[in-house]
């Protein structure tokens, strides 16, 4: 096993994506869209779950994802004036940071609306927790015009914006869409197949009908189809070449790991459709295949090939890219980056967009029995050639974290393949021991190398 010192960081041995610079650029120049939306007289949509998004951009709207912003807060480290405003507001700590962070937000918001109102000035100090933090933080958001809900497989995401709702005083429409949860237990299920899949999917498609009924009393326009229709036509091509770089990491070395995924989250999920998408996602492609010409990988010194599965840890994201490439371990895959956002681009008819929109709403990796999950695992440590797994255990992520003992004993029996557990959070810092992580991490690749000595043994 590779040796570390006591700083395994000091020398930098991850090999990030340079075309996420630019990716980075787009997603500033979103939430700088967001920020001055008031002032350019647009209606402003919260929304929190599956990517509805092409829905508010075709009825001319602006959007604010909720887990997105709170993600973005927590990358840059400039959460913790939200959460402390949810928490003197009475969310606990063990609530989903996503939502606790984004109910802070909204809080901030409400009251900086409130002192607005009433002539008081709001610069500098909010009132609630004592922190500058109005340029950068949640009183930027502008207050949403209504809401939408679209949580498929967490129970909290469906009173997220239920408790929002009632933070702006019960002013503000809200509209829910419900998505079942695909159990998989029936004799003809499987993955995109069978009664339930097929039942759920017409289900989902009459409630978009109904959302976009619903939005076209809150805009006063008739809905604009053919936008529709030409969003999803961008999306589905960006999805196509997504899916296609990521097969291309496939090869040993890699030329890309799932922190470079990770980076590119925000683009396919919610960024607007368009041509600017379609060409990100056409040069991170052609980034992977010039680094597969050039023989360059996505870490100094690939010996160890792991599939990361759990919600990301925000706070983290430029540490753990460093973290486990100074033990020469490249992430190559993970159910998060691999097993959602508009995964499956084939389902998608650009002429008819519902059904295929729907079904990937449907297709959350929180929304699956443990059935579909281990087969969606078991696909990617095949093709993938893994090697172990790692199991972020987020604190505030019970969806998510659930089935993970199921998943790793399954690698384990039903490929001879280790993992090792870790705590962490979404977007509370507090929760994540790097301690842990490293002692876990070197345990893991320590019985890899036993692995392999026996079998050259043999």
């Amino acid at each position: 096993m590779t040796t570390i010192t006591e700083n395994p960081i000091a020398e930098n041995k991850a090999n990030r994506l340079t075309v996420t610079k630019s990716g980075g650029k787009m997603v500033a120049d979103y939430w700088e869209n967001i920020f001055t939306a008031r002032e350019r007289g647009q209606q402003v949509v919260w929304y929190n779950g599956s990517a509805v998004n092409p829905i508010f951009q075709a009825a001319g709207l602006e959007w604010a994802h909720g887990e997105a912003f709170s993600a973005r807060l927590a990358a840059q480290h400039l959460e913790v004036p939200a959460q402390q405003a949810g928490a003197e507001y009475g969310y606990i700590g063990e609530l989903c940071s996503y939502a606790r962070t984004h109910l802070g937000c909204a809080v901030l918001t409400e009251r900086a609306r409130q002192a607005t109102e009433a002539g008081v000035a709001a610069e500098g100090h909010n009132g609630i927790v004592g922190m500058i933090d109005q340029q950068e933080l949640a009183s930027r958001l502008p207050a949403p015009d209504f809401f939408v809900n679209a949580y498929a497989g967490c129970s909290t995401g469906q009173q997220w914006d239920e408790i929002s709702y009632r933070v702006f005083g019960k002013r503000v429409p809200i509209f829910n869409v419900s998505l079942p949860f695909l159990w998989g237990n029936g004799k003809d299920a499987g993955y995109l197949t069978g009664t339930e899949w097929d039942d759920a999917s017409r289900y989902v498609v009459e409630q978009l009908r109904e959302l976009i009924t619903f939005i076209e009393g809150q805009t006063g326009r008739p809905f604009d189809w053919d936008a529709l229709r030409q969003n999803m036509t961008y999306i589905k091509r960006a999805s196509e070449l997504r899916r296609e770089a990521m097969a291309l990491c496939r090869a040993a070395p890699t030329p890309a790991t799932y922190w470079d995924w990770i980076a590119n989250i925000a683009h396919i999920n919610f960024l607007p459709a368009g041509q600017e998408l379609v060409d990100y996602f056409a040069a991170v492609k052609d980034e992977i295949l010039w680094r597969l010409d050039n023989g360059v990988g996505g870490i100094a010194s690939e010996r160890y090939r792991l599939y990361f599965d759990g919600m990301m840890n925000w706070n983290k994201l430029g540490w753990l890219a460093k973290k486990f490439a100074a033990y020469d371990v490249a992430v190559v895959a993970g159910r998060y980056t691999h097993n959602a956002f508009w995964q499956e681009p084939h389902l998608i008819d650009t002429e008819d967009p519902l059904l295929g929109m729907a079904q990937h709403y449907l297709l959350c990796p929180t929304n699956h029995g443990v059935k579909t999950l281990k087969h969606l695992m078991l696909r990617d440590i095949d093709d993938y050639g893994i090697d172990g797994m790692v199991f972020h255990s987020s604190r505030t992520c019970r969806a998510f974290t659930n089935p993970q003992r199921l998943l790793g004993n399954t690698a384990q029996k039903q490929r001879g393949i280790p993992s090792m557990f870790f705590e962490g959070d979404v977007a509370d810092a507090s929760f994540y021991r790097d301690e842990i992580l490293q002692s876990r991490l070197e345990a893991m690749l320590e019985s890899i190398d036993i692995r392999r000595s026996r079998a050259q043994i043999a």
